[in-house]
């Protein structure tokens, strides 16, 4: 095991979105591993990705200004961040559980471990279709003992279903996707038209007057939305009426945010969507692989409505290798690629076992901001239109780069009583609100969410003025 080292993974994030590296000089990074009970370095990854979003926030004002200001993270507070599902309560309750009750862990007859994703209705009904059993765990199980591990995900992906086989680091590293991934960067940056550099809109923050369309689901897409609201950006949410919601992340995560319903299965609702995206900024999205592309708001699609734009797409395995069409989540993407396998290891557990928080998907997260940020700040000086890629298993392989931590599944799991210094208390569309703060401090413009969370389609589909 290694030591890790949260100044040189900030770092070599910054090196790889080509930002000035002499901005690295404004941020303090504070707090040693270990923040959470894991083996792995989740408090480093949680540090320097919310680092690297926040120095993107600070360039872009930089650029508004002419003034650099100083940012600050504690590892302590990004890690908290991390997890801020866990923390959020509405009403002083806790949020209700997301997790389907057939979702999680299952042994094949074969001996290999498998774990569904259930918690979509049409997700959890394919399943038990594949199954042909009942809807309970006991159900599942028989079905699983007549099943080969393998063959159960591969299964499972051509019926567009999410299940993956709990891998070892080996067994990942010779695998088709798994070499994909490694092949690739932690994310991309990518010019993909001619456009006129455009200064920023006026305003007293770093993404003042920005806007940004949010087409995300779950957490890491619309924790990149989250991002961008409290730097000050107009992110307008869009959803539809008869998509599937996991409630208690909607209200987390939708702080800061307008939000409405577009149905682009109507030709109405693809008219209003392009109407928005001649407008924006920005653009994000997180559907399964060909989803949105294939109503007509692919990268290069909005281009050509909005020279200009800075396109971030979110995938589960990324754009390359044999998966790249797959649907996944982060609790799915830690089991495949061998993290499920190390953590049980290194505890000593006789079956997978999960980070201490969805590492992956929050991290991706905040990659998805400061490669949109990035991309911003390179319209500003040179023009063009930009793609940035992420995905959960990119993410998953600069996890596992950033080294292991000695004892770290000693460290005492924080409550909600623990971590009351990082929360604060707010109105909401879903009552009295209490939810966690932004890690990152900036001097001159501190991170705030100035719009409440509030329900799903509550605003018209339009830009403020």
């Amino acid at each position: 095991m290694s030591l890790t080292d949260p100044k040189g993974a900030l770092a070599a994030l910054w090196s790889l979105a080509h930002q000035p590296i002499e901005a690295l000089d404004s941020i303090d990074l504070t707090g040693t591993e270990p923040v959470l009970p894991s083996s792995f370095a989740v408090g480093t990854a949680a540090q320097a990705s919310v680092a690297a979003a926040a120095l993107a926030a600070a360039e872009l004002w930089r650029l508004r200004s002419g003034q650099r200001q100083r940012a600050s993270v504690a590892m302590r507070d990004a890690a908290i961040e991390f997890r801020s599902e866990r923390y959020m309560r509405g009403g002083g309750e806790a949020p209700k559980e997301v997790w389907d009750r057939i979702a999680g862990l299952y042994r094949c007859g074969d001996g290999r471990w498998v774990r569904l994703h259930t918690n979509f209705p049409h997700h959890r009904d394919g399943m038990l279709k594949l199954l042909g059993c009942d809807y309970s765990r006991e159900a599942v199980q028989r079905a699983l003992d007549g099943r080969q591990g393998e063959a159960f995900e591969t299964a499972a992906a051509e019926a567009g279903l999410v299940a993956t086989m709990t891998r070892s680091f080996a067994e990942w590293d010779a695998h088709g996707q798994g070499q994909a991934v490694a092949s690739l960067p932690a994310f991309t940056i990518e010019k993909i038209g001619d456009a006129p550099p455009r200064p920023l809109p006026a305003g007293d923050r770093p993404l003042s007057g920005v806007r940004v369309l949010d087409l995300t689901r779950v957490i890491a897409g619309p924790v990149c939305g989250r991002t961008l609201a409290a730097h000050g950006a107009d992110v307008l949410w869009v959803t539809a009426k008869h998509l599937p919601q996991m409630m208690p992340l909607v209200i987390d995560n939708s702080r800061g945010k307008l939000s409405t319903y577009v149905d682009l299965r109507e030709a109405k609702g693809r008219d209003t969507l392009a109407a928005l995206t001649r407008g924006a900024d920005i653009f994000v999205q997180g559907y399964r692989p060909g989803a949105v592309a294939g109503n007509g708001f692919s990268a290069e699609q909005a281009a050509q409505l909005r020279p200009g734009i800075v396109y971030v797409s979110l995938s589960a395995y990324g754009h390359e290798g044999p998966w790249a069409k797959r649907r996944g989540f982060d609790s799915l993407v830690q089991n495949a690629n061998g993290i499920n396998d190390a953590e049980a290891e290194a505890a000593g557990a006789d079956k997978p076992t999960p980070l201490p928080c969805q590492a992956l998907d929050h991290a991706a997260g905040f990659l998805m901001a400061f490669g949109a940020m990035t991309a911003l700040a390179r319209r500003v000086t040179e023009g063009g239109s930009w793609h940035v890629r992420v995905s959960l298993a990119q993410t998953g392989h600069w996890f596992r780069g950033l080294g292991r931590v000695p004892n770290g599944l000693a460290c005492p799991d924080p409550k909600s009583d623990d971590v009351r210094d990082r929360l604060y208390d707010s109105d909401s569309g879903f009552g009295r609100l209490t939810a966690v703060r932004h890690a990152a401090v900036l001097e001159e413009t501190p991170a705030r969410w100035t719009r409440p969370s509030l329900p799903p389609g509550t605003h018209a589909p339009e830009w403020p003025t």
